[in-house]
């Protein structure tokens, strides 16, 4: 699957970059690092029911030894141990996915920005703007969407840039 991407060249004119999705997928799947293949394992089976078993099974056992063990420290140390590793590498896991899936999205819809002919592509790679920046170009679109409310506006491109008389 070959697709193109819209840039300015060297004159500021737009041009297109051919870009291969296809190959740039079968690279980086064979260059993904063992640590990376485990973390996305890791991603994957938390997600199952089957972690979930797992993880009622092993407290169900615990409580089941709590007799056997009379209640020692040694079986309270055992849950307490095992359950703050597991939630200690949780936070990293998640935050992993999390990462990934926003990347993803943020790649998504950048492609959609550019694709489209009548999208400001200034906004691709918004979310490396500071919050600051952020929530000025957010209250900018609040605004054009009160003008687009207000003059019934339902068509067309309004302007995203901000002018001095907007304010």
């Amino acid at each position: 699957m070959n697709s193109q991407v819209s840039s300015l060249n060297s004159q500021g004119s737009p041009g297109v970059i051919p870009f291969s999705t296809s190959d740039t997928l079968r690279r980086t799947a064979h260059h993904a690092s063992l640590l990376e293949r485990i973390a996305t394992a890791a991603t994957n089976w938390s997600g199952r029911n089957a972690a979930f078993a797992s993880a009622m099974t092993l407290v169900i056992a615990w409580a089941v030894a709590g007799p056997i063990f009379h209640y020692s420290d040694r079986w309270e140390l055992f849950i307490n141990t095992t359950t703050s590793v597991i939630t200690f590498v949780m936070v990293f896991v998640i935050q992993r996915a999390q990462n990934k899936d926003t990347l993803a999205l943020q790649l998504k819809v950048n492609e959609l920005i550019a694709a489209h002919k009548h999208a400001h592509n200034s906004l691709i790679a918004v979310e490396k703007l500071s919050e600051e920046e952020l929530r000025s170009l957010h209250d900018r679109f609040m605004r054009l969407g009160t003008i687009a409310r207000t003059t019934g506006a339902t068509a067309g491109r309004l302007d995203v840039e901000e002018h001095d008389d907007d304010r």
